[in-house]
């Protein structure tokens, strides 16, 4: 066999998980290449441009394409590399149940383009079991191939930070297997923490669903804070002034996003249905968007009034609007008031107003996403500002 031209190719590498480990990889100096099918982020990627915000990453990308990184909507660039990372999307369906058969497909259509002796990598959050169902799949298919699962456990927008001071999780299904992810991500990480490929898989699950969970719990609190008439923060800064058992209780807001909501339900799923506080955190969360337009509707003649949403994107400084509860919200609104305005600063979008425009027009403000730019803003003294996050240190303005 002549040797792989690339030490590592990331399939799905023009995205917010893949292309962020791809530069690290890079930029330590590993033969990468990028598979990628959007054909617009490819051509994006190799002018040297990012195509979505991530810290500290377009210097980066500008040095090694072209150098060190390879990028190209073409299948053989995973044919040519020793390590083939994985990064695809891990969807729930319209019963919220994982669907490995989105897996099963992505890899039968990827199998003509992978050989013998490579090490397969899955890095997608995924239900547990799915490694293994994912090397049994592999091996029904004629390959001889190592199959590890080492999970993303960044935050987006601060990946190629966090990547030089996190551990990295290891998993396999073999000992081989273990021992080339591990010399992989030693290139890139601090450390590696080995574990099983089910260990590795609940690892990752329940650090999402324990933060959905969290997220629920403030905004629990805050409801309840709002119906008996006192305003939530009041009670938050009491609870975590100086007070470290409190320190992770996170502030209230929109909690949702392309990863929290969807693994909740993953796991709810592969535990037969029985993970009560996953749910319970859903239907807090997803309700949150209802119980500020309620309680709008209670205080406020919305018939009459232009609302302004401020921040689109699913959480602060970024770019990414998946499953942003703050088009939820949008939607409630549009039922209610006599019309809705809203504007992101990251976000480019034809149906978006300038932030000016929204300030102008607005008789009534919501703090979408608490984007550190807002908190310049001066709206006029007669519009009341929503603000969950409390983005202004004046509480919710909900009471």
């Amino acid at each position: 066999m002549a040797p792989f031209r690339f030490d590592v190719c990331v399939v799905g590498g023009c995205g917010h998980v893949g292309l962020p480990l791809a530069l690290a990889f890079a930029r330590a100096g590993l033969r990468v290449s990028v598979y990628d099918t959007n054909e617009r982020a490819v051509e994006t990627v190799r002018a040297g441009r990012m195509p979505f915000l991530e810290g500290g990453a377009e210097p980066i990308l500008r040095e090694v394409i072209g150098r060190t990184l390879e990028v190209a909507n073409d299948p053989r660039m995973a044919t040519e590399a020793r390590q083939v990372v994985v990064v695809i999307g891990t969807p729930v369906d319209e019963h919220l149940n994982p669907t490995f058969h989105a897996m099963r497909r992505f890899f039968v259509e990827l199998r003509p383009h992978l050989v013998d002796g490579q090490s397969i990598i899955l890095r997608s959050t995924v239900a547990p079991g799915t490694t293994q169902k994912v090397h049994a799949l592999l091996m029904s298919l004629g390959l001889d191939v190592r199959v590890a699962f080492c999970p993303e456990r960044v935050a987006e927008g601060h990946a190629l930070e966090e990547f030089a001071t996190l551990p990295q999780i290891v998993s396999g299904c073999d000992e081989q297997a273990v021992v080339l992810a591990s010399e992989l991500f030693r290139r890139i990480a601090p450390t590696v923490q080995r574990l099983t490929p089910l260990e590795a898989e609940l690892t990752k699950i329940f650090t999402n669903v324990w933060r959905y969970i969290q997220f629920a719990t403030a905004n629990q609190f805050l409801m309840i804070a709002t119906d008996h008439g006192v305003d939530f923060y009041r009670v938050f800064e009491a609870m975590t002034r100086d007070y470290p058992r409190m320190a992770g209780l996170p502030r209230s807001g929109f909690a949702a996003g392309p990863c929290l909501f969807k693994d909740t339900m993953q796991l709810a799923a592969a535990s037969d249905n029985s993970l009560l506080l996953g749910h319970a955190a859903m239907l807090i969360n997803e309700g949150l968007p209802n119980f500020v337009a309620k309680r709008l509707k209670q205080r406020y003649p919305l018939a009459r009034m232009r609302v302004g949403v401020l921040g689109m994107a699913f959480k602060a400084e970024s770019d990414d609007p998946r499953e942003s509860l703050s088009y939820k919200l949008r939607k409630v609104l549009e039922a209610e008031a006599a019309e809705v305005l809203c504007t992101d600063v990251y976000i480019q979008d034809p149906t978006f107003r300038p932030l000016d425009e929204v300030l102008d027009r607005a008789d009534l403000l919501i703090i979408g996403a608490p984007h550190r730019e807002y908190r310049a803003i001066e709206p006029p003294a007669s519009t009341p500002v929503i603000d969950i996050w409390n983005l202004f240190g004046k509480g919710t303005a909900l009471v």
